[in-house]
This record gives C-alpha cells, structure tokens and sequence, in this order.
C-alpha cells in the first residue's frame, strides 16, 4: 500500500506537469511565426524541455517503483506457493506432497497470479481517470448571467458591479459599476487604453469573475470582440456560424460590411478557405468577418469590441452608416461600442466614459459636452490629434467637416468658461504637439479598400490544409530499430541477460517440483516422521524457495534496467521530435493544423511514455512464459512437439489476420483525434464568442460528433481484440486436450511429469493469448513511435548558427539593404511571389523610413518573410551591409533584426520571460524598455511586477497593452533595421500615438520598413516601394510618386481619397 500511495501522487503530479508542458506546447506552436521571427526557438524549447525533465524524473521514480511492486508481485505469490506447501507438509498426517496435490494448487495459484501481475499496470490507468474525472468536475464555469426574455425597458442592467480578471490583484478591474442600457439604443463606450472598456463588455457577458452585484441581459446577444476569433473554415462558413443560408440576407450583409469587392478577387469567392487563425487575411479583414458574423446572427443585442479600428474613413462611415448607426441594418437592435472614432460619438444615444475601472461619466452627447469633465477633455485631444491629420492627407471631406465642426464647438463651449490663459487647455496643446510626431491615420491601401491579402501573397489555393495522411501496411523495421536504440544497446544486453536468467530460474523451480513429487524415499510413507525424511522435505523445500527468491531477484535487476530505458527512450524521441518541429519552416505551419501537431506531443507521447512500456514488457514476458511452457511439455511429453508446430502456424495465421485490422484501426483511431485536438483549440480561443452567441451546444455536438468519431475506430480495435481472444481461447483448449491424451497415452510417465505437462497445457491457453495480445498490441502501438518519427523527420529550415559565417559583433552597422535578381516562392511547386528585385537597395544615413504597398497579391508580407528567411530565395540574393544573408546562419540573421509584427503574441509566463526569453538583459535594461514603451507605470502597479503572471495568451492585459509589450521587445533589441508589419492595424488610436512617437525617437538612426494595408500610415516617408505581382512598378518620395498621375501609387492613393 505505501508503494500504491506513493505511485498515485507521483502519477497525479506528473499528469499536472504534462498538463503545463502541453499548454505551453499549444502557445509555442500557436506563436511560432514570432518566435522565429526573434529567433526565440531555443529559449522556449529549453521551456518545453524543463517541464518535459520534470516531467521524466517523475516517469523515472514511477519506473523505480513499478520496479518494487513488480519483485513484490513476483515474490509475494510464489511465496503464498511455498507457505501453502510448507503449511501442507507440516500439517497433513504424513507429511508428503504429492504430484495431484502439488500440480493442482499449482494450477490454481497460477490462475491468480496473471490478474494479480496484472493489478500493477491497472492501478496507474485507475489513478489516471480518477485525476482526468476530477479535473473535469474542477474545470471553472463562466460567471453565470441572468438571461430573460421578460418584457423589462432596459436591455442590459448591471447594478452594483465589481469585477475582476485576477484574483492576484487586489484592486477589482471594474469597480462601482451602475449601467442601464434601453433597448433598441447605440451606446457607445469610451475612455483610454486599459481602462476596462473590453471588461465592461466582458461583464455584460458573464466572462469576468463577479465579486458583487448583479448582471441582466436581455434576449439574444452578438457578440465582435477586440481580437476577431476566425474558424478554420471557408469565409462563408465563418459568417454563417452554423445558421441557415438566406441568399437575400447574406447579400444584404455582405455589401454592408463592405465584403463583397473582397469576395470577389478571391477564386473560390466566399468559399475560399481562409486557413487556421484566418492565416490568409490581415487583421483588418479578420475584424470586417467578425462583424459580418455578428450582423447575420440577427440577435437583440449587439456588443461591438473597437470592430472600426482597422478600416480607413471611407469604409468606417459605409460601415457605421450600413450597419452601425440608426440607418444601418441594425438600426432597431441595442448596440454598445467601444471606439475610438469620436466622430461617431454625436450620432449616439448614449455614451458611457470609463476612467480606470469606474464609470466616470454617462448621458447623451450633448449634456456630457456641458459638463466638460473627462469627456469633453478625452474628446478634445482625439479630436485635435484625428483633425491636424487628416486635413494634411485628404480625409473623407464628410468625416473631416464633422470634425473640425466638433472640435470649433467644443473650443467654444470650453473658451466660455475658460480664459484664453487656461492652464489645461494650454497643456491640452503641447502634449498635441509633442504627441503628433506620429503616424497619420487610417487608410487601407489598393483599389479595394478591405481586399484580401489571399493565402500570404500568392494566389489562392483550393485546399490549405490537406487530411492528415495514414500510413499503411506493415510497420517498417527501422520503426523498431528507432525505438530500440533510442533504449540503449547496451541496456538491451543487461535486459536480455537478466530476462534469461529470469526464465531459467523459472524453469528450474517447477522442474525441481517435479522431482520433488516423484522423489521415491518421500513417496515411502512408511518413513514418514523421520529425521531423514524431514530433512529431504525441508531440502526441496528451501531449495525451491531460494529458486524463488532468485527469480524476484532477477526480475527486480530486467525491471529497473527495462524501466530505465523505455523512460530514457521516450525522452530522447520528444526532445528529438520537438527539436525538429521547431526547426520546421513555416510552411510546414502553415499547412498543418495546431491540433494535429499537439496530437503528437500528447496522446504519442504518451503512449511511449506508458502503453508502450506495458506492452513492450508483456511481449517479452508473454513470450518467455510461451517459450517455457512448450519446453516443459515436450521435457515431459515429447510427442507433444508434434501438436505444436500446426498449433503454431494457426496461432500465427491467427496473429497476421488480425494484426493487418487491428494495426489500421489504431492508425486511423490517432488520425482522428487530430480533428478533436484541432476542434477544442479553436473551442477554447473563442469560448467567449461561442458563449456570446449562444453555440455551446452546437460547439458541443460537434465536439461529441468528432469525438465519436474516433472512437469508433477504437471500439472497433477493441472488438477486434475480442474477436482475436475468442479464436485463441479455441486454440488454448487444443493445447491443453492434446497435451492430456499425451500423457494419458504415454503410461511410461511419472505421475510428476504428468502433472507438469497438463498443468502446463492448461497454463498454454494464456500464455499463448497474452503472447499474441501483448505482440500485435506492441505492434499497434509501435505505430505512435512510428508517427513521432515521421515528425522528427520533417524538413527542416537551414542551420541556426554557422559560425564560419558569422557576421561581425554590431552588424549591421549601417542598415544597408541590396536585392540582387532575388526571386522567391512559398514552397515548391508554386508561382514566384517576388520576382522582380534587380539590384534594389535602401540605406540608412541618418534615418531612412520606407513604405511598402501595393495592392492584393501585391508581394508586401513577402517581402518581410523574404528578409528575416522564413521563405528562402528561389534565385538571387539579399544583402545587408555587404554580406550575403543567405549565407548566414538564421539566428545571426533574425536576432540582428527587428520586428514589430501585426498580432501581439503573449505568452504565459512572466512578464520578464515576455520580454526576454533568452535572459540577456539586466533588469534596469527591462525598465528602461518598458518606460519607452509607455508600460512603467502600469507595471510597476501590478503584484509581482516584472514576476507578473500574464496569463494564457496574455489574457491578463488589454489587447493595447499586448501591443506595447511587443514594442518594448523591439526596444530591447534596438538593431539598424526595423519593419513594421501593419503593426499598429488592431489598436486604438492612443496606443498607436504611443508606438508611432516611440519608433520615431528610439530608431531615428535606422532604416525602418514600414509594410502598409495603409497609405496615410506612409505619406511623410522619405521613400515608397510599390509592388505589384511580385514586381517593384515605382518607387520614390511620396511626393514624386503622385506627381505621375498614370502611376499606380497615384491610382492607390486616388481610390483612397488622398488626391
């Protein structure tokens, strides 16, 4: 029992570490394009691999004590064997054992002893679903809401309200929260970043903890959050969400959010597949889907999460006067907004200002203007910074005349009360001023204003994702010679040798039985009693006692090494296969679904780490049994040899046709749990969507239908099991006849070598079952050593490190950049998506900030997976600063460049491990970054503060937050070439001030690539690159480009409204 209890707490405690190393796994495979990017694979594989140590050292106490229990369980019944021996001879009246007696109870105690041998291997999987069925009823629920379909005013009411995201932190994220929202009302929700603008909606549906208060919604919800949850699904799908088709309304919601011009370059129109995370649209278009989806869902309540951040003025007004406003499709539904489009904020109902959790203000535009409290200071500041931009660069003139109108009304109502002298206003000005070396605003780039950056550049694909493919036919050697050696050759040789001891001392103990039955001074009754005849007795009997002892002994010595070595195996196959997969190229992430690859590292991996392990040992120790039983039938019966050849081939007949069933069952059965891996994923990514729109049960069914999916593949492979049990069982019983009329036949035999040889036979029945089972098991779930194997033979990208080719310490220094007749493609066989870079170069003398545009299909985000070698040249080259980074090693490459990507990827873990990975910099270098990036004061205020936990996928900060964490990793590494990525598409407005400043004061001396879905983003840079189908048709000063009006800058910049 201690060993049991000691066994069950390291079980539970491994089980919650494989939990930890899966969901970092999940995250790394999710934010890989990041991590190769910054060059980061090393640093979180080293993650992976503490927890997978961690993880193996527990496996490995777990081996020492199934070690233990498996001598214990070895000793222990064949010592119940001798106690009931010697009890017998000590107790009966004369003192002998004869041969009916001894092979009787012999065949009885082997009957316990398989169940009993078993009960070692059944603990762990009972402790195993004790621990899953308790973390299932442990799983934390959403904050329950009260939902109605009553008839009250008020379509949402919060009263009394205190929320929080983190129990670490004392202070609640909403506070003194008092809202009623009437229905059929616009409402929109302002404030400044992290305020709680996002929690407010979270609030409302029931995803925050609820420390007091109450929650009603009214009636159906919709929900569009900050960060657009996209399916692996046809665009068509995504927007439908599982509702009927109506052809009127779909086209009605299409053309309001202004889709169609989108679905109409595409191949397949809506019905193009648009990849895992909505890998082949930008973040913009990822938002315009979300709101379709919502608008479809024709629910009551509408809770819009920023969804106009990412579209230019002309879109943001055809969206918010076709859906948004009380002209729009959703004219007579309940709409709460957050946004940062002050613009829109007269054409409200009602507007509530969140200031640091708290409700600071709420009432209609007007009666908030009168108050000049934080509202009429938050829409003076937005307003003066959208206005001095948007007059420069040619803003929608509707759009621009309601802002300047805004801000001269508003500058009034302020002067009536203020003297010219007014200190806050004064301040107002300079922080404007200070604040406006920045980006101007908002334009999406191309002749379509929302056109879809379709599969990364290149031209669509019928099918991104292909099935996952399932190998077939017989298991290949080297699969078995990959296992093997990852076990250890010289291990194999302690194994077999303690094995074979094991077996022989196995054989000698029940041959010493025989001749112990048959010895003829014992079967002398007369001298029963005797000193001679009791020291014989006691002779046999600590003879074949010490015969036991050694067995343990020998079976302790093969179950340490084995142990041992199939835990070193497993370890050494996942840190093979992790390695590999990290070394992967992108595209190979592109095309394969997270949940697949996660597939591999759970349930594979586990099967080495314990099914495997069990099945491998009983095949050996199957076999040995199966081998020591026909050697002790045919010592005792010879012609029983005669029996065992055909007995064999129909036994193997039997094997083979069951094998080939049973090994594509087991197959199949991992391949469809790849779907169920991938469905739960995407599940949990947006489960507050799912739950906002009232999905659960669709989700759910669908989850239960892929589900029960694969699991008719494994009941199929366990009726197979049976199918095979019941043949073999028909077999056992000819053994057992055969080896009976032998003995009976035979007259010649000894009564003791009778009793051996049928006790056996009948013993045969089993051994040969568990033989059969444990092999064709083995060979089944070899086949999860197959699928790791074929993982850690995937392709790889080039070398991380060549230190013949090293660059020099400070490269580059200059920022020069040189394409030379460079071509590229995203894997082989497909079109060139660059193919026209003839001896381009930019260079950094002082500062030199370029744009680059173009339209769909255009080459832009090629061009940066081209720089940093996630996609490698087909022809020519690329130079920086002389030396030829095809040549380099990809890390000398990528950790020499900087990039501020699109999506800011957070992952758990500290704030300090989101920083700095790799731990380079000292923590006054991690402040000083974080202070540049306008983060100081914010974590300074946070428990732990650089120790803070950020959440799963940085759930504990704000999605403007997240962004201005990855502009301080940017900061900490400060090289001569930044590119910017459509870094600033999903933040509001002040958290693009913030990035905008801080890129133009900390990398003044660095060539900056700015690759722009917005043109007014670039009108002030001091050179543009447009592309077009992988070509460079112009490039210049923005002013030169426009002075061509046949160019096709100056067309972009036309559709745009700029000229």
């Amino acid at each position: 029992m201690p060993l049991l209890s000691a066994k069950r707490k390291l079980q539970i405690a491994t089980m919650r570490i494989k939990d930890q190393r899966l969901r970092l796994m999940t995250e790394v495979l999710g934010g890989i394009k990041v991590l190769k990017l910054y060059a980061w694979e090393p640093s979180f594989e080293k993650k992976v691999l503490e927890y997978r140590d961690r993880e193996l050292r527990n496996l490995l106490l777990i081996a020492y004590l199934n070690s233990c229990t498996t001598f214990v369980w070895t000793l222990v019944p064949y010592l119940v064997t001798l106690a009931s021996f010697a009890a017998y001879i000590l107790t009966s009246e004369l003192g002998y054992l004869d041969s009916t007696t001894a092979f009787v109870s012999l065949s009885l105690f082997n009957i316990m002893r398989q169940p009993i041998n078993m009960l070692p291997q059944v603990i762990p999987s009972l402790i195993q679903v004790i621990h899953h069925v308790a973390l299932f009823h442990r799983q934390s629920k959403p904050q329950k809401i009260v939902r109605t379909k009553s008839s009250f005013t008020d379509v949402i009411a919060i009263k009394d309200g205190v929320f929080r995201w983190d129990s670490e932190i004392p202070k609640p994220t909403l506070r003194n929260i008092n809202l009623n929202i009437p229905e059929g009302k616009l409402v929109a929700v302002v404030g400044p970043v992290g305020c709680g603008k996002s929690s407010l909606l979270a609030a409302m549906l029931g995803e925050m903890e609820k420390l007091q208060g109450r929650v009603v919604v009214k009636n159906s919800v919709a929900y569009v959050p900050q960060e657009a949850w996209i399916l692996n699904a046809t665009a068509r799908d995504n927007i439908l969400f599982g509702s009927s088709m109506s052809q009127r309304q779909y086209d009605h919601v299409i053309e309001a959010c202004a889709l169609q011009a989108d679905f109409n370059i595409l191949v397949d129109g809506d019905m193009t597949e648009i990849g895992e995370k909505g890998i082949n649209i930008s973040g913009g278009q990822k938002q315009r889907i979300s709101l379709a989806r919502a608008v479809y869902s024709d629910a009551d309540t509408y809770l819009l999460d920023d969804p106009l951040s990412a579209v230019d003025s002309h879109v943001g007004k055809h969206i918010f006067q076709h859906v948004i406003g009380n002209q729009g499709l959703l004219a007579n539904k309940t709409r709460i907004l957050v946004t940062h489009g002050v613009h829109w904020l007269p054409m409200t109902d009602l507007i509530v200002v969140i200031n640091d959790g708290e409700i600071s203000e709420m009432g209609k535009y007007e009666d908030l203007l009168a108050k000049e409290g934080d509202f009429a200071i938050f829409l003076k500041t937005y307003l003066a910074m959208e206005n001095e931009s948007e007059q420069e660069e040619g803003e929608d003139p509707e759009i621009a005349d309601m802002k300047v109108r805004m801000l001269q009304r508003l500058e009034s109502m302020m002067s009536d009360t203020h003297t010219s002298g007014d200190e806050r206003s004064k301040e107002f000005e300079s922080s404007l001023k200070r604040s406006f070396q920045r980006q101007r605003s908002r334009t999406v780039s191309g002749t379509h204003s929302i056109s879809m950056k379709v599969a990364p550049e290149k031209k669509p694909v019928l099918k991104l994702v292909e099935e996952e493919q399932t190998m077939k036919g017989n298991v290949q050697l080297s699969v078995y010679r990959e296992y093997f050696t990852a076990m250890g050759n010289i291990a194999w040789i302690f194994i077999l040798g303690f094995f074979v001891l094991y077996q022989g001392a196995s054989l000698a103990a029940n041959i010493w039985l025989s001749e112990w039955t048959d010895d003829s001074t014992l079967a002398n009754i007369s001298m029963a009693g005797t000193k001679e005849y009791n020291d014989l007795n006691a002779l046999y009997l600590g003879v074949y006692g010490g015969l036991g002892v050694v067995q343990a002994v020998f079976m302790l010595g093969y179950a340490i090494i084995f142990n041992i070595s199939v835990v070193r195996a497993s370890g050494n196959m996942h840190s093979d296969m992790l390695s590999r997969v990290l070394k992967a190229p992108m595209s190979f992430f592109d095309t394969t679904p997270v949940g697949r690859i996660v597939n591999r590292f759970s349930r594979d991996v586990d099967t080495l780490d314990m099914e495997l392990t069990f099945t491998l040992r009983q095949t050996m120790i199957s076999s040995g049994n199966m081998l020591t039983t026909i050697i002790l039938i045919s010592y005792s019966t010879p012609v029983f040899l005669a029996v065992v050849v055909p007995l064999g081939i129909l036994y193997r007949l039997a094997q083979l046709y069951y094998i080939r069933t049973s090994r594509q069952l087991r197959r199949l059965e991992s391949t469809t749990r790849s779907p169920v891996y991938t469905h739960f994923t995407e599940t949990i990514q947006g489960a507050s969507s799912v739950r906002a729109y009232g999905a659960v049960g669709r989700f759910i069914k669908e989850s239960q239908n892929r589900v029960d999916k694969n699991l008719v593949c494994y009941y199929a492979f366990l009726v197979s099991q049976r199918w095979l049990g019941v043949r073999l069982e028909t077999l056992g019983t000819l053994v057992t006849l055969s080896a009976a009329l032998f003995a009976i036949i035979d007259t010649s035999l000894s009564s003791g070598l009778v009793g051996l040889s049928v006790t056996y036979a009948m013993n045969v029945t089993m051994a040969l079952n568990m033989f059969v089972l444990a092999s064709t098991q083995l060979e089944t779930n070899i086949v999860s050593v197959e699928r790791v194997k074929e993982y850690a033979e995937t392709e790889i990208e080039a070398d991380w490190e060549r230190p013949e080719k090293a660059p020099p310490t400070g490269w580059p220094q200059e920022g020069k950049i040189m394409f030379k007749d460079y071509t590229t493609r995203y894997r082989p066989g497909l079109d060139l998506v660059l193919r026209g870079f003839l001896s381009h170069q930019w260079r950094s003398k002082v500062t030199l900030i370029v744009g680059i545009v173009g339209r769909t299909g255009a080459g832009k985000s090629s061009l940066t997976l081209a720089l940093f070698r996630l996609i490698e040249a087909a022809s020519g080259r690329i130079d920086i600063d002389g030396h030829h980074t095809g040549t380099l090693g990809l890390h000398d490459l990528r950790r020499n460049l900087t990039i501020l990507p699109q999506d800011p990827v957070i992952f758990s873990g500290t704030l300090r491990m989101n920083l700095d990975p790799t731990d380079r910099h000292t923590d006054s270098e991690l402040w000083n970054a974080l202070k540049l990036a306008h983060l100081q004061d914010f974590v300074s205020s946070l428990p732990g503060q650089l120790e803070y936990q950020c959440g799963e996928g940085g759930q504990n900060l704000s999605v403007g937050q997240r962004q201005l964490m990855c502009l301080a990793r940017s900061l900490l590494r400060k090289s001569k070439i930044l590119v910017l990525d459509e870094a600033t598409a999903a933040v509001d407005m002040e958290t693009d001030d913030l990035i905008q400043q801080t890129i133009r004061s900390e990398f003044k001396d660095s060539t900056v690539l700015t690759i722009a879905h917005r043109l007014n983003t670039i009108m002030d840079y001091d050179r543009i690159l447009v592309l077009d189908e992988g070509l460079i048709k112009e490039t210049g000063s923005p002013q030169d480009l426009l002075q061509n009006s046949n160019g096709v800058f100056y067309g972009m910049a036309k559709a745009a409204g700029l000229v």
